[in-house]
């Protein structure tokens, strides 16, 4: 995987963006970003709420994650967790880095859930995970990215995410 592209952790709350994200920048020494920091406090609030968003909410947030993505591209690269839920959110991080490639976290919703259920702190309430997986628009075939299943520890399921990175770069794709 080539250290010069900026790589976006997509998936819904709590397929593990964060955990999974951090190993990836770590193995890759690669800068990493938090894409919830990027979230206007207005969408923070609402979706502590037990509110989901609509695009209009997203639209600012994306461009935050997009300056980043920019800044990045082309110099070492970076890691970011986004969501990027849908195609066109994905289009338009794609014109901030048009070389950004997309890791999408999969999994069994039970397992999703759980996971959610169990962690503490975070703004985002277990109740917004239908609304995340109604919004879901897996990756296309003509995207650049991956799909790897989260079942399993942070660190294996962080090796796949890195073989799967590093097929991305053989001379046959």
């Amino acid at each position: 995987m080539s250290t010069q592209r900026v790589i976006v952790v997509m998936g819904v709350a709590g397929t593990g963006k964060t955990t999974v994200g951090r190993l990836l920048a770590e193995r890759l020494r690669l800068p990493y970003a938090e894409g919830d920091a990027f979230h206007p406090a207005a969408n923070v609030a609402k979706m502590a709420a037990g509110h989901p968003l609509d695009d209009a909410d997203r639209w600012p947030w994306l461009d935050a994650v997009g300056e980043w993505i920019r800044n990045r591209a082309g110099m070492r690269g970076g890691v970011i967790a986004a969501s990027s839920l849908k195609r066109v959110y994905r289009d338009r991080l794609r014109t901030a880095a048009p070389g950004a490639v997309f890791v999408h976290l999969t999994g069994e919703r039970a397992l999703i859930e759980e996971r959610m259920a169990a962690r503490k702190g975070h703004f985002m309430p277990t109740t917004l995970l239908e609304s995340q997986f109604a919004t879901l628009e897996p990756l296309q075939d003509d995207e650049l990215g991956v799909a790897v299943d989260v079942s399993g520890s942070p660190e294996e399921v962080s090796e796949r995410a890195l073989a799967a990175l590093g097929r991305l770069d053989t001379p046959e794709n």
